[in-house]
């Protein structure tokens, strides 16, 4: 599949273990920068209760929810531990700083 690739900023944008929140047409994305410079972009809804993921707690390569303390996979979307659940999880590029989303993929996945 060909993806489009939508510009959301700089990665200096968003601190070490910091996200932010993108509002698209296919709904909010929180895009996460770990510890090791490390982008990932999944939705921003917690499975459990939808509670914002993009102020949630960044450790490794995992975010934890605000409301309810869920842990959830930056690269897999999937709940970590005893908790069931995921989010669908975005591609994203950086070129140069520039960082890039490719919203096609919710799309497919909604199909």
């Amino acid at each position: 599949m060909n993806m489009t690739w939508h510009p959301i900023g700089d990665i200096s944008d968003i601190p070490l273990r910091g996200a932010r929140c993108v509002k698209t047409p296919q709904g909010k994305i929180a895009v996460f920068r770990t510890a090791e410079n490390e982008v990932f972009a999944i939705e921003d809804h917690c499975p459990h209760k939808g509670g914002p993921l993009s102020q949630g707690i960044v450790h490794a390569k995992a975010v934890t929810c605000p409301l309810h303390n869920w842990a959830i996979s930056l690269e897999t979307g999937k709940a970590l531990g005893a908790d069931e659940g995921a989010v669908r999880t975005v591609p994203v590029r950086i070129d140069g700083g520039a960082l890039f989303i490719a919203l096609e993929s919710l799309l497919i996945a909604a199909e």
